[in-house]
């Protein structure tokens, strides 16, 4: 019935978008709006500065990514990481946002609101739409460390176009939008507070789904099946990701209270840098303890890991909360990287245990560590309050709800995704580009060229010293 239902509105707001039909704006130039809430100013600049955090978000995915992949792909990555959020950008400009924030339909999925026109031509709908749009972004480049090294580039355009078009947005819905998992009697209703679900259990699932239908790298798994270690090629470049990201944070989730006058702003701020800093210390320690080395890539994904699970209850918790939250995340992160490795699962950067395995146990840690002293986005009652804290099973039970919504809805869908792709036009480069790097064939350009002529007259002088 909704498919029907879209299907018949179709041509009506793509005409009206394209063409142009009548415009019924609420209050684009927003001189109304402020006459309405002068204290309004503070707010907005702080939500768009922290948006600004948020976009710059994907320079550090960016260089994590490079610095723990090989040089010949450095190219490929970096165009990765720029191409999802130019495509989401205009996808989730036409329809995702629509889906995500415009009128409930069944609790399922939002309608209205097609390229920002009509009534959503407003300053008040843009600055949330700028908002929605940065963390769908994030959410999106996710999965381009997962699929690493060896995914063509179109197969990653088309991923993003659908991931932007409604995957991201329909479970955004769910959770921000008025949807269904918003409305669980049980608590306040699923709670997410900045997007340990919605944002990176979503990539982190989609990750899984897409590192699952390629398979692993060629010399990850030696003959014996025992995983292989594939060093990146740039140490300086993933700890320069991984602090920009940390820094990105900052926007992520205090910018979350969509409010400047929320002073728990300080309290979120606090937690979301303790979960870093207890991920990235427990995670240092127990490689210390399995391999007598402190592993700094594991250590940078860890201080990750601590981020991805504070997200969800970070504006909830105490101090103490955020520490062990991040402590528990550490541990995530080296065992769930170990397990998939064990598995078969080649995830070149650890996307899926960082963003998808704490994704979950941030949603989880809500209905635990939460204490009851702040609302869901408001300074009034009902409070969010977890199992710890007195607030009985009930808002636990909502957050399992929506671990289990989210895991079968991205991974479901992207699993979906991957291997309809692959079957209908294969998304695995061939052997011969894999084995010379994605940068050369699929773009042309080098990122280090020197380096590459160079490799490259190596191979023909070895192959020339084989035949002979």
């Amino acid at each position: 019935m909704v498919r029907r239902m879209m299907m018949r509105m179709l041509p009506v707001w793509f005409l009206f978008a394209l063409v142009g039909g009548p415009v019924f704006a609420a209050d684009p130039g927003g001189a109304t709006t402020l006459q309405a809430m002068p204290s309004l100013p503070t707010d907005y600049v702080w939500i768009l500065v922290c948006g600004f955090l948020v976009f710059f978000m994907q320079a550090g995915f960016a260089m994590v990514e490079t610095g723990f992949c090989r040089a010949k792909n450095t190219t490929n990555l970096l165009s990765k990481n720029l191409i999802d959020f130019v495509v989401a950008s205009l996808v989730f400009f036409a329809v995702g946002y629509g889906f995500l924030k415009g009128n409930d339909l069944g609790g399922f999925i939002g309608v209205g609101r097609w390229f920002l026109r009509g009534e959503a031509y407003d300053v008040g709908t843009y600055l949330d739409f700028f908002w929605q749009l940065v963390f769908c972004g994030t959410a999106a480049t996710i999965v381009s460390g997962a699929v690493a090294e060896r995914l063509k580039f179109p197969a990653y355009l088309m991923y993003t176009f659908l991931v932007s078009f409604f995957v991201y947005p329909i479970y955004a819905h769910w959770v921000w939008g008025g949807g269904w998992l918003s409305k669980l009697p049980f608590g306040v209703g699923h709670a997410d507070f900045a997007g340990s679900g919605v944002v990176h259990a979503i990539g982190g699932m989609i990750g899984l789904a897409g590192a699952m239908v390629l398979g692993p790298r060629f010399g990850k798994y030696g003959k014996d099946r025992k995983p292989l270690a594939i060093p990146g090629h740039n140490m300086s470049l993933a700890a320069l990701g991984t602090f920009i990201l940390w820094f990105g944070w900052f926007g992520f989730n205090p910018g979350s209270t969509f409010s400047a006058h929320h002073l728990r702003i300080a309290v979120v701020a606090v937690n979301t840098n303790l979960a870093a800093a207890a991920g990235a210390l427990t995670t240092l320690l127990v490689m210390y303890a399995k391999t007598r080395k402190w592993d700094l890539g594991m250590t940078l994904n860890g201080t990750l890991g601590g981020l991805v699970a504070v997200t969800a209850p970070c504006a909830w918790i105490e101090g103490w909360a955020a520490v062990v939250i991040g402590a528990v995340a550490g541990i995530l992160v080296v065992a769930g990287v170990y397990f998939f490795e064990s598995r078969g699962i080649d995830d070149p950067v650890g996307a899926v245990s960082v963003h998808g395995l704490n994704g979950l146990w941030g949603l989880l840690s809500v209905g635990l560590f939460a204490d009851g002293t702040y609302g869901l986005y408001t300074l009034e009652p009902p409070y969010v309050t977890g199992l710890f804290y007195g607030g009985g099973g009930g808002q636990l039970l909502a957050q399992l709800i929506g671990v289990l919504a989210v895991v079968a809805w991205s991974f479901g869908l992207g699993y979906l995704m991957f291997k309809v792709m692959d079957l209908a036009f294969g998304i695995r480069v061939t052997p011969e580009e894999e084995l010379q790097g994605l940068d050369i064939f699929e773009h042309g350009t080098p990122a280090y060229p020197e380096f590459t002529r160079h490799r490259i007259l190596f191979q023909e002088r070895r192959s020339e010293r084989v035949q002979a």
